[in-house]
């Protein structure tokens, strides 16, 4: 093993959300720190993720928005989708970004290194020929967009979400498998984009890890869009025809269409970079940690998508500046994974905080959990942005709220105050007593904890 001290403080092997938020944060602290990524700073998130499909998706809302215009007295002419446009407009955004990311790669003296990393020692990454040495290593190699037996990816008609946002012409018809996040945000996206859609899945409701009110909103919300679905059923088979693609589902139904996404989850980028051979253990590709999200080899961590649990960006940029402080020696919280926000971005979007009701009957008892709805038809915004949806609160009888759940167009932007009002454990009775602006939609969350405090305003208690 090479002599750590010789090396850097940190070593990070992936430039993804959790690495790059890694090295940051140890740079701020004093330490010298070594990013190593194959590809491009800011990973999956920023190149091929969160940021495109979220363009994607605003292009399908100004689309709509133009669509619709009449309702709103404004008479506007909707000439249809420029693609290649459409393309731009997100590849700009991205542009943009990854410019402004390797700007602060310099701002903060990381040594940045390009190229295919794999741990050699518990101290070391090789680097094509070079080996990195650091008191630390940090593993941060992120996710890839999994498949199934039978459903082989080939990016032209069995396509996966990376090969779904470098489309410059869409499909007339599309089949997505797969109802999580991934899968009702595509088909939401492409059906206001002018793409008739049908989703499959084999879980008994879409986007299954929500709270089953939150995705029974979502259904009526699609089914009143003319967005198909067949919850309860899995895929038989894929034939690709001269036109397009058939997929046999579960009772010999046939769906057609021009191509399918594949949307079934994303796996852990493990395989072949030498952590097993290092000591590390796997469970199924995924790297287990203790709370301070040390692998079983003390001096490496590991952070973001390889780490088990929900993979999201924003969980693996907190792990990146948790990891980085424990480090430094700032002896942070471990953080409760209970408390990090989820948003699915369709239209309507769903937002969420901590427990839904069914999780949280599990953990405290159904006869102590108390939940309420406030239905969006009763706030003022919402009834200007002409949505429907609701606020669902989730508390412990005589205790904090445990649970936020939200459906509705815009309804993202509340996930803030969602996400106090459950890592700070708020009563019913601190939310009700804040002032909520007027007229905005956050006003629902207070109206919803008014209700839930037994002094409702707007709604029936």
């Amino acid at each position: 093993m090479s002599d750590p001290n010789a090396g850097f403080d940190v070593v990070i092997l992936g430039g993804g959300s959790g690495g790059y938020a890694c090295a940051f944060r140890a740079a701020e602290l004093g330490l010298s720190v070594a990013l190593i990524e194959k590809d491009k700073v800011g990973g999956t998130c920023l190149h091929r993720g969160c940021i495109p499909t979220k363009a994607l998706l605003h292009a399908g809302e100004v689309a709509d928005t133009a669509r619709e215009s009449e309702q709103f007295g404004i008479l506007a002419e909707f000439k249809g989708v420029d693609m290649p446009a459409v393309k731009k407009y997100k590849d700009d955004v991205v542009s943009k970004l990854y410019k402004g990311l390797q700007g602060l790669v310099k701002a903060h003296k990381v040594e940045f290194i390009q190229g295919t990393g794999k741990l050699v020692g518990p101290n070391a990454v090789e680097v094509d020929g070079r080996k990195v040495t650091g008191k630390h290593v940090v593993l941060a190699t992120g996710s890839y967009s999994k498949t199934l037996p039978g459903l082989e990816i080939d990016g032209e008609k069995i396509i996966a979400s990376e090969h779904a946002l470098e489309l410059t012409e869409l499909p007339n018809r599309a089949i997505v498998i797969g109802g999580g996040v991934i899968g009702v945000e595509f088909a939401s996206a492409w059906k206001s984009l002018g793409v008739e859609v049908e989703i499959i899945e084999g879980l008994p409701r879409l986007i299954a890890a929500e709270d089953a009110d939150s995705s029974k909103q979502l259904e009526r919300a699609f089914r009143k869009r003319g967005i198909k679905f067949h919850t309860g059923k899995f895929f038989e088979k894929v034939e690709k025809t001269a036109s397009g693609v058939q997929v046999t589902i579960q009772g010999g139904k046939v769906v057609e269409g021009d191509l399918v996404l594949v949307a079934v989850g994303r796996g852990p980028v493990t395989d072949g970079l030498g952590y097993e051979e290092q000591g590390i253990t796997l469970d199924r590709g995924f790297v287990p940690t203790n709370e301070h999200l040390q692998t079983s080899v003390p001096s490496v961590y590991a952070v973001g998508d390889i780490v088990p649990g929900i993979q999201l960006a924003h969980r693996g940029f907190l792990q990146g500046i948790f990891v980085a402080e424990h480090i430094a020696g700032l002896d942070p919280a471990p953080i409760d994974e209970t408390g990090i926000p989820r948003v699915t971005f369709t239209e309507p979007e769903v937002a969420s905080m901590g427990l839904n009701e069914d999780k949280a009957k599990e953990r405290y008892g159904a006869d102590k959990i108390k939940s309420v709805n406030y239905n969006l038809a009763g706030n003022g915004k919402s009834n200007i942005l002409k949505t429907q949806g609701f606020v669902k609160l989730v508390a412990v009888e005589d205790g904090p709220i445990v649970g936020v759940h939200m459906v509705g167009a815009r309804i993202s932007e509340q996930i803030g105050e969602a996400e106090l009002i459950y890592n700070w454990e708020a009563y019913a009775t601190d939310v009700a007593n804040l002032i909520h602006m007027h007229p905005t939609q956050n006003e629902a969350i207070g109206e919803a904890a008014m209700l839930l405090a037994g002094k409702p305003l707007h709604a029936h208690d």
